[in-house]
């Protein structure tokens, strides 16, 4: 007869997530995923099998839990206006003080020692996504004419990601958030 979990699965992932965000993969010891995951070795086997499948299990939770990028820029009112939205709600998440600081996935991906390939897989895929969600806004506003025609609607995509990236980076390095803010005006005006 199998036994039935005595935790709340998605609890335990939450608070291992905050921790391999916090003290990334490396750093982050068995004993202190137990801890702050409230559970037993044997259950973060029976559950996680690993640490590593762990680490991706707490990676694909954070992309369901953070908050939804592409949403606000598929939803946009305007390209100006979408990138507005999505940097004002990204810089006040990078800097915000409850979380670990940045972002888990750009963590992990300038953390990681060495990856394997569904992680490199799920970082890769977050960074793509990102970038197509920038790329479809700014071909909308192409089209309709809000920014010129001959706008490289590709390299602005991946400009605006590495931005999105830079302010994770940033935000655990400098606390000054305004300087960050400041940056995406100029950059909204050079669209």
């Amino acid at each position: 007869m199998a036994r039935t979990r005595e935790f709340n699965e998605d609890q335990a992932l939450h608070q291992a997530m905050l921790l391999f965000w916090k003290k990334g993969y490396e750093a982050t010891s068995i004993p202190d995923l137990l801890q702050v995951m409230g559970i037993s070795r044997s259950s973060l086997y029976d559950t996680f099998s690993d640490k590593q499948t762990l680490y991706i299990a707490a990676l694909e939770h954070y992309k369901k839990v953070s908050f939804n990028r592409q949403a606000i820029l598929e939803q946009a009112s305007s390209v100006r206006a979408g990138i507005q939205q999505f940097f004002e709600q990204h810089i006040t998440s990078a800097y915000d003080t409850s979380l670990p600081g940045g972002c888990f996935v750009t963590n992990a991906a300038t953390t990681l020692e060495s990856r394997d390939e569904k992680i490199n897989e799920l970082i890769k895929t977050s960074f793509l996504n990102l970038e197509q969600a920038f790329c479809e806004l700014l071909e909308k506003g192409r089209q309709s004419g809000e920014i010129d025609k001959t706008t490289d609607v590709k390299a602005w995509s991946y400009l605006l990601l590495n931005l999105h990236q830079s302010i994770n980076i940033m935000a655990k390095a400098d606390q000054d958030q305004q300087r960050a803010k400041e940056m995406i005006k100029f950059v909204i005006a050079g669209i």
